[in-house]
């Protein structure tokens, strides 16, 4: 099935989208079906599978996906069990539209239901309605956190579970000066601060939710609406860069929906003198692999 899927995308007709939709068929792997393929395999798959394994799926039983997207976790789940019932939830109708069209070649789309909604408003899912509820970063777009969970907790049978996985931000996202991306700038560090202000004009670090909350908050959340089990997996990774990207496709890549291409930031905030000047610095590091990778992610499960 993952082959069938990545096909899908990879062969859709390129049209007008919103923002969330073109960035998870297009600007996240800037452009480059290779280099879709790796994130996929290399990450997103692992994610998916742990997000269904501490959700326990079982037979006959219905699982809402928050904020679906592409359909990572909804299609994991149709791997899982051949009885089970998925309400792909979501934001962008666009991509709720691609996600219909897989389930049709796939010959699961008489078990999927379409919800376009935001994850701080299920009311079209009733009350005590379905087993599991799984979500993948969707709580680094909401600012009220704590309405998801009563959102999660509200929809659920009880004994249900919720499963979902989180970026913690907040430990990784403030580089120092002369960094950029985990490379060292030092030598162009001014020209590095004009190319950061651009992606700060357009996330302000002050406000932004992908930077308000940690894995203690996640917890508190869970507890506060009621849940009486709940489980956490902090993983921390502080590694020398892979070999997985290179200066072309980087030069393309959006690292979230909200975000400009470092293409784009570069040339919003600086001269073709100073871009040559930039790139002639940071391309030979990107090539050789020359930086350091952090990263920061939970694990959330629990049962109602």
């Amino acid at each position: 099935m993952r082959e069938e899927i990545t096909n899908i995308k990879e062969s859709s007709v390129k049209t007008k989208r919103d923002i969330w939709s073109e960035w998870l068929l297009n600007r996240r792997f800037g452009g480059d079906a290779k280099q879709m393929k790796s994130l996929m395999e290399l990450f997103l798959y692992p994610v998916r599978e742990k997000v269904l394994n501490n959700a326990k799926l079982g037979e006959n039983e219905t699982l809402l996906d928050v904020g679906c997207g592409d359909g990572l976790i909804s299609f994991g789940a149709f791997e899982k069990s051949e009885s089970v019932k998925v309400i792909f939830s979501d934001i962008s109708q666009d991509i709720l539209t691609h996600d219909e069209l897989v389930a049709k070649k796939l010959g699961v789309f008489d078990r999927c239901r379409f919800v376009c909604t935001q994850a701080e408003n299920l009311s079209s899912i009733d009350d005590e309605s379905v087993e599991v509820v799984t979500a993948r970063s969707v709580l680094i777009y909401i600012k009220d956190k704590q309405k998801v969970f009563n959102e999660f907790y509200r929809a659920l049978k009880p004994g249900g579970r919720l499963s979902l996985f989180e970026p913690i931000n907040k430990y990784t996202y403030i580089e120092p000066a002369n960094c950029f991306w985990g490379y060292n700038v030092e030598p162009v560090v001014e020209l590095a601060g004009k190319v950061k202000a651009v992606f700060d004009r357009s996330q302000p670090p002050e406000n932004d939710p992908m930077l308000d909350f940690d894995e203690r908050d996640l917890i508190m959340f869970a507890e506060k609406i009621g849940f009486k089990e709940i489980h956490l997996e902090l993983l921390v990774d502080n590694k020398p860069k892979d070999d997985s990207v290179n200066w072309e496709i980087l030069l393309r890549t959006a690292f979230n929906p909200e975000l400009p291409t470092l293409e784009e930031a570069m040339k919003a905030a600086l001269t073709p003198v100073e871009t040559e000047k930039f790139v002639k610095h940071l391309l030979p590091l990107v090539e050789a692999h020359k930086g350091t990778t952090k990263s920061t992610v939970a694990y959330l499960w629990a049962i109602k």
